[in-house]
């Protein structure tokens, strides 16, 4: 009886493409299926110290929902490592001015801080509007019902 451990193939050509449409949704919630798409969690040949996760395309960013109050009381906040140098925005003012920046750090921040993390955010398109140029990765849409990809 053999006792290897099985390791998935992580060819480059074996990447789908799985498109998720932000019309609607709660952004923690898209951020989390993002995350989970990207690092590959839906697959049963999940491996944690590979890339073996899909790439994902999220359309219509600036229709992402926020939930409570946050438009006005949560902050992104980023410090440029000079005295004084800290700059607040709030998460309303970047919804308005740029939601795939919003939509992006929420999904980098829900996936492993660890040397997969840059290889991931690699695979991510976001887009504001409802086309994107990516027809030739034919993508498959994300079930929002089931939790699938079909």
């Amino acid at each position: 009886m053999s006792q290897k451990t099985y390791m998935p193939d992580t060819s480059i050509g074996r990447k789908k493409w799985v498109l998720f449409d932000a019309r609607g949704k709660s952004l923690g919630r898209l951020a989390s299926r993002v995350a989970r798409v990207l690092r590959g969690k839906h697959k049963p040949e999940f491996t944690p110290h590979l890339d073996c996760g899909d790439g994902a395309i999220v359309i219509n960013a600036e229709k992402v929902q926020l939930t409570g109050a946050k438009e006005e009381y949560e902050y992104r906040r980023s410090h440029s490592g000079y005295i004084g140098g800290l700059k607040e925005i709030t998460v309303g003012e970047m919804l308005e001015k740029n939601p795939a920046r919003l939509i992006e750090l929420a999904v980098k921040g829900m996936l492993p801080k660890t040397r997969l993390r840059d290889p991931m955010m690699k695979h991510l398109r976001i887009y504001q509007g409802d086309t994107h140029p990516h027809e030739a990765q034919e993508p498959v849409s994300y079930d929002w019902e089931n939790e699938t990809i079909n």
